[in-house]
């Protein structure tokens, strides 16, 4: 594997700004805005979009997805948010009353709000796994989520990293237990999948569900879901034309039928060939393919070391490498520093990342070089003078 180098020119992001902050917004590259404005151009004049235009675009979005997951492109449907994606396989899982759907504390909510009105609805309940005590939770936070699938859970919805401080969840040792049990996983990747290696054949999740617009450096108002053979014969959450067998075909549209496209077609969104978002995801999605996440989290690995051995030094806590995510990690306040002035020296030095709960989130990307982890470095030494 050849080592990636900065990427810095492929994005627009101001000279003086230190963005470490992909875990709030991936900037999008130049080459998915250029995408982005020829796609919109295009509607100028509604002839120069055919037939064809409402399948090819929204298809190879699928197949570079599904390279990158490691998943077959006929098991991915096209989503407008993760929320949605959550929904569609709420709807189609079993849950007997009494059983339980476990998440993780603090989880994102667009990953539990479907699960709440599910179990309310079937007689079950939610089980929220607790985050210990201390700075560093990995691995007792990961031996309680184990211990909390047992013969009462009927589903497990995790993320692959929490979305505050990069915790990592050892989604093959949750996988291998909630089939011993035999619940069902949901994962929501939309934290990892584009930056860090993701492999549905090792993991073996039910369900995946990314948003594209953070790590996939796309658009806004498009997610992408992988769905298992759980879902082979389901039902989606709206019923579109074109989701119907035969919907190629404009003049025969009227003939309805019952049938299905094949895969995971079924459960596409309305208009999801969205003629002005597809090119942009498309285009992203080609770039983050040929950097190839394994090397983007090599990369951000070695800028991040020099930054999390000083924080330790300044007598910030950070977690033990073992569960804390090369491109996206917290870093907690030392006892007595207010997050006022810690805001303030942000500002100062021109560094973009996020205050979440007690941690301060930061999630470099292949944009990032050492003058953005020094510029960082320096505002956490002057907080700490």
């Amino acid at each position: 594997m050849s080592t990636l180098t900065c990427q810095k020119e492929a994005f627009r992001l101001p000279p003086d700004l230190h963005y470490l902050n992909c875990a709030y917004m991936g900037p999008l590259p130049r080459v998915s805005e250029e995408a982005g404005v020829r796609a919109l151009r295009l509607k100028r004049v509604p002839t120069s979009i055919g037939p064809d235009d409402f399948f090819r675009e929204s298809d190879e979005v699928r197949r570079l997805f599904a390279g990158l997951v490691g998943g077959d492109a006929s098991r991915v449907a096209i989503h407008p948010a993760v929320s949605y994606g959550v929904a569609t396989a709420a709807r189609n899982l079993p849950l007997a009353p009494g059983q339980e759907i476990v998440v993780v504390a603090e989880q994102f909510p667009g990953n539990v709000y479907s699960w709440r009105r599910l179990a309310a609805e079937r007689g079950g309940r939610v089980r929220t796994v607790e985050r210990p005590d201390g700075t560093r939770v990995g691995a007792p936070w990961n031996e309680a989520l184990l211990e909390a699938i047992g013969p009462a859970t009927g589903i497990v919805a995790l993320p692959t990293v929490h979305w505050t401080d990069g915790t990592v969840f050892d989604l093959e040792a949750v996988g291998e237990r909630v089939r011993a049990v035999g619940a069902a996983l949901l994962v929501d990747g939309t934290q990892s999948v584009g930056a860090v290696p993701f492999d549905v054949s090792r993991v073996r999740p039910d369900a995946l569900v990314v948003a594209a617009y953070k790590w996939l450096l796309g658009p806004y108002a498009l997610a992408l879901t992988w769905l298992g053979p759980r879902f082979d014969d389901g039902v989606p959450l709206e019923e579109t034309w074109i989701g119907r067998k035969g919907s190629e075909d404009f003049k025969g549209l009227v003939d309805y039928t019952d049938e299905y496209q094949p895969g995971a077609t079924r459960y596409d969104v309305g208009e999801r060939s969205n003629f002005a978002l597809m090119p942009v995801a498309a285009a992203s999605l080609r770039l983050v393919s040929s950097w190839d996440p394994a090397r983007i989290s090599a990369y951000v690995e070695a800028l991040s070391r020099p930054l999390l051995d000083r924080a330790l030094e300044l007598g910030f806590g950070v977690e033990e490498d073992a569960f804390r995510s090369p491109h996206l990690f917290g870093i907690r306040m030392p006892e007595g520093l207010e997050l006022d002035a810690v805001r303030a020296a942000l500002e100062r030095w021109n560094v973009s990342v996020s205050l979440r709960g007690s941690a301060l989130r930061i999630s470099p990307n292949v944009y990032n070089d050492e003058a953005d982890v020094r510029a960082l470095v320096e505002a956490l030494e002057a907080v700490r003078a």
